[in-house]
């Protein structure tokens, strides 16, 4: 999971009240969904777990006890935001990529009134419930001015970069482990994207989700309070509600499995029964036999080492980076060459 898709950690990722600025809006959305469902495995867009209710669950995901990536990540900034911010430049443009709830670049910034004059901080998201809890969260800064993007991070951070002005650096943040809810494929495209809109000498401050445990893994992710479950099985009432489908909730249980080959954690919902289900907006009927699974989201788990290849490749020189061995996440403070 990350905020942003929204978000913090899944993907992020990490959602909006109305239909997320999905390629061609509702229509779009409509038929991202029926052309997925439709192809075996079926699968759901990830992107689309974060509405305003699947923002609120996955902030609570963020506080329990089996997740902890959001309190190491917090601490690690928190540590080392002077260093971070001291490698950034003086005069900063500060974009941060799926910023949840706004927690996190909040205790990045919080240097004690330290600044000259007035920063701005761009936050990229595809929820605008999710931006406007980050913007008011920032906005208690002195001396921040915010300014928000209701659009997927590659779009985003290029409305940013083209109002920059003649010797601003810029520092893109992109934490809780969001770059994990991409494929490989898709990840290293999307940092290949980032550094395309960064000068030389720019800096990315990045976070990864470590492989670890599979016990822990699995708690992370089907906690005993049943949260994430929740959050997993708030996509269908999203269906439901957005595209007139008519998926009963009590026919469908959440799954999470570790795939220990392609390192990664998928969240599923699995059919409990044989049913029948409409998708009226997306002009689409699906039978599922029970067992059938309905792939809602991957989760990529990363070594250090081939997490610093994977941005070498991107063209970023991987500098410092920190990490909490406990909860098993590495943030990395990356330039751009």
């Amino acid at each position: 999971m990350s905020a942003a898709a929204s978000g913090t950690e899944r993907p992020v990722t990490r959602a909006v009240e109305a239909p997320s600025p999905m390629r061609g809006g509702a229509d779009g959305f409509a038929q991202e969904v029926g052309t997925l469902l439709g192809k075996r495995p079926r699968r759901l867009p990830a992107h689309a777990l974060y509405d305003a209710l699947g923002s609120a669950l996955f902030e609570a995901i963020c506080h329990l006890p089996w997740y902890p990536i959001t309190r190491a990540e917090t601490a690690l900034l928190h540590v080392h935001r002077r260093s971070i911010l001291e490698a950034a430049g003086r005069h900063p443009r500060i974009v941060e990529l799926g910023p949840g709830n706004g927690d996190k670049l909040t205790t990045l910034m919080h240097d004690g009134g330290s600044r000259q004059r007035p920063c701005n901080v761009h936050l990229v998201d595809v929820s605008a419930s999710a931006l406007d809890v980050a913007s008011a969260s920032l906005r208690r800064l002195p001396d921040v001015v915010v300014h928000t993007h209701v659009a997927r991070y590659e779009v985003g951070l290029r409305e940013v970069t083209r109002s920059r002005v003649r010797g601003e650096t810029l520092l893109v943040a992109f934490l809780g482990s969001n770059l994990g809810n991409f494929d490989p494929p898709e990840a290293a495209a999307l940092l290949r994207d980032v550094r395309g809109a960064m000068r030389q000498g720019d800096t990315l401050l990045i976070g990864a989700d470590l492989v670890k445990p599979v016990e822990q893994l699995l708690a992370a992710y089907d906690d005993p309070l049943g949260v994430t479950a929740a959050f997993n099985r708030n996509l269908l009432v999203r269906l439901n509600r957005e595209l007139g489908a008519d998926f009963a909730l009590d026919r469908f249980a959440h799954e999470a499995r570790w795939n220990a080959g392609a390192r990664r954690m998928e969240m599923h919902l699995v059919s409990l029964a044989v049913q029948r289900v409409h998708i009226p907006v997306a002009d689409l009927t699906i039978d599922l036999q029970t067992g059938e699974t309905i792939w809602t989201e991957s989760s990529y788990k990363y070594e250090p080492v081939a997490f610093a290849e994977t941005l070498r490749q991107a063209g970023f020189a991987p500098g410092a980076s920190w990490q909490d061995t406990t909860a098993g996440f590495l943030l990395t403070l990356a330039v751009a060459r």
